[in-house]
């Protein structure tokens, strides 16, 4: 292909580029351990079912992850009116709550290092589910249709975020039921 061919597939790339927003997922992920002390003669559950700060509606839970998706998107307006959407940035925060153990025996150890393992993986789950609403979220927004004026593309633009919110929310329960919390995952004790 000669130059011309090569500046006009350039010059046809950027156009295509300027006609979609730019969009991107910012990630922040916190993880927040909480102490496990286990005393002479208290087994593993009862030692974390003690400790666990981790109380949803008024059940102890071992582990937890807080996910929140927050969307910023700008726009241009025409001199009709019209309103497009130029720029997202959407960002995803996890926090996830998981158990320290803080001595025990060799094989309290062993034991809890599995079900930690097996902990977090499922966490990891919930963190997906994060991830998924913060990605469909940015691309949805992105990809709106130019709107009729600004305030109907915002009106939009939010609806959309929230319908997808509560799309994932409710996958997320799902997922909770499908693995009774992780125990379909290993986070079994004896």
């Amino acid at each position: 292909m000669g130059r011309g061919g090569i500046a006009q597939t350039v010059a046809g790339i950027l156009a295509l580029a300027t006609a979609f927003a730019h969009a991107e997922v910012l990630e922040e992920h916190v993880h927040q351990p909480y102490p496990v002390p286990i005393q002479p003669g208290q087994t593993l559950r009862q030692a974390l079912h003690a400790a666990t700060p981790i109380l949803v509606d008024g059940r102890r839970f071992h582990g937890y992850t807080h996910w929140n998706v927050h969307w910023n998107f700008w726009w241009h307006s025409e001199a009709s009116g019209r309103c497009r959407i130029t720029r997202v940035t959407t960002r995803l925060r996890t926090r996830i709550q998981m158990p320290e153990l803080h001595a025990g025996s060799p094989a309290q150890q062993a034991q809890f290092a599995r079900y930690a393992r097996a902990l977090h993986q499922h966490e990891q789950g919930h963190v997906q589910f994060g991830r998924s609403a913060a990605q469909a979220i940015d691309r949805g927004i992105a990809a709106l249709p130019e709107a009729p004026d600004c305030p109907t593309l915002e009106r939009q633009a939010n609806a959309l975020g929230q319908r997808l919110l509560a799309e994932q929310a409710a996958q997320e329960k799902d997922y909770d039921r499908a693995t009774q919390h992780g125990v379909t995952q290993g986070t079994r004790l004896d």
